[in-house]
């Protein structure tokens, strides 16, 4: 007896799953619409428990998410913490005297290769070369 073509199932099961999604996003879209807040895609996906990638593909809600966005503006965000001037040119001074030391630093190590180098091409003329030693009686 041959597998049942359970195929018709399976494709009935995934319309209902993404009729579903759809109701969801819409709804979460409404509900945005609702509030006085600026709605974000990640918002709208999070409410509706649907991907962003999925909700991406349906332009009719990115688009009326979109227009949402631009009826409620970003909201303007002061820093938390904003360094005053007098930090900032510590900060850049510290940060150039570092430089100068990593600076001198660099030369003086400079300075000791060079000599290094020197003083083994010195050695390897002083010194002549090992014979070749000859293996067997």
């Amino acid at each position: 007896m041959p597998p049942a073509d359970n195929a018709r199932f399976l494709v009935e099961a995934s319309k209902t799953r993404s009729r579903q999604a759809r109701v969801r996003a819409e709804e979460a879209v409404k509900a945005a619409a609702r509030r006085s807040e600026r709605p974000t895609v990640v918002g709208i996906a999070n409410a509706a428990s649907v991907s962003r990638s999925w909700l991406y593909t349906q332009t009719d809600l990115i688009t009326a998410i979109n227009q949402l966005q631009q009826r409620a503006p970003a909201p303007h965000r002061s820093p938390r913490h904003a360094a005053s001037d007098a930090s900032l040119q510590r900060r850049l001074e510290t940060t150039l005297e570092r430089n100068r030391q990593l600076r001198d630093q660099v030369a003086d190590l400079t300075r000791k290769l060079e000599t290094a180098h020197g003083e083994i091409r010195r050695l390897r003329t002083l010194t002549p070369p090992p014979a070749p030693t000859v293996l067997g009686p």
